[in-house]
């Protein structure tokens, strides 16, 4: 498993019942989490002493409870930072922050091999694909990469906007495009473009442009071959991202592997990603990611 724990911002205090106790820099937020399926554990102290906890809706959805925190804060958002990184955290309706901590440790490898491939004197292109509020966004560009974001939510590109002016990166070279990602694609193809890096980040199930229903599990071999077409003919890297339950880190790896190692060769490595539980010392699954590398 690849852990995300560089972190000094976040802490994943505890874990039962079901919720997460995480520590935002000064915030202390309690979210549902389906992976943490043990009971009767809730030891750590600040259980009782949270800043706010979503709690679910029995007719669906959720909204925050408010203890120790100010509905101002929570509606305008704070910062913290991952090393050079600044991301704006901000407690939405249906549970999410702006940030998913887990994805540090693919921050981290995505700038280790940029700035490799860099100091070779390459110029390094990323297409980043549902790529939300922009972790690897401006993670890729801090590494000295042109960036090309891509997102269906315009609300949460404007968030990536604000994460990179407060990572120093307001200037940098990204395009950040309001788009369906397939859509987005095959324009891309059509244009003939290329990228060093892919990095996609699809979420469990969506809707396509003309609203039809769509699941991960049943599109992701067309979308990754769709992606395969946009690599150039020297690349970095290429990472997916899962969080879909029936789709483990080897599926998705088995899927690197017949559209791009066995075309390019190099290696694909799949893995859990994690988070440290300071509590307990062990570490709770938040999804899994498949790399390619030549």
């Amino acid at each position: 498993m690849w852990r995300s724990d560089d972190w000094k911002d976040y802490e994943l205090l505890d874990a039962s019942d079901g919720e997460r106790l995480e520590r935002w820099k000064d915030i202390t937020l309690v979210r549902p989490d389906p992976q943490v399926i043990w009971r009767g554990r809730k030891v750590h102290k600040m259980w009782k002493d949270y800043s706010a906890r979503y709690v679910r809706s029995k007719s669906g959805g959720g909204k925050w409870d408010f203890r120790n925190i100010k509905q101002q804060l929570l509606d305008e958002g704070w910062k913290i930072s991952y090393k050079n990184l600044t991301f704006l955290v901000r407690p939405t309706g249906f549970k999410h922050t702006g940030v998913f901590p887990e994805q540090a440790v693919n921050w981290d490898y995505a700038i280790e091999k940029i700035r490799a491939a860099k100091e070779k004197g390459r110029d390094v292109s990323v297409l980043n694909l549902f790529a939300y509020t922009g972790g690897a966004t401006i993670a890729c560009a801090s590494a000295g990469a042109s960036v090309c974001h891509v997102d269906a939510s315009k609300g949460m590109v404007a968030w990536a906007k604000e994460n990179a002016a407060l990572s120093g990166l307001s200037q940098a070279p990204i395009r950040y495009i309001v788009d369906d990602c397939k859509k987005f694609i095959e324009r891309e193809i059509r244009r003939g473009h290329k990228y060093d890096v892919l990095i996609m980040d699809p979420p469990s199930y969506g809707r396509g442009p003309s609203g039809e229903l769509w699941r991960l599990e049943d599109d992701v071999d067309e979308l990754i071959g769709l992606c395969a077409q946009l690599i150039s003919d020297d690349p970095v890297f290429v990472l997916v991202n899962s969080y879909t339950t029936g789709l483990s880190a080897s599926t998705v790896g088995y899927l690197l592997e017949l559209h791009f190692a066995a075309r390019f060769g190099g290696c694909v490595n799949a893995q859990e990603i994690g988070i440290p539980v300071k509590q307990t010392g062990g570490t709770l699954p938040a999804g899994a990611s498949a790399r390619w590398e030549k």
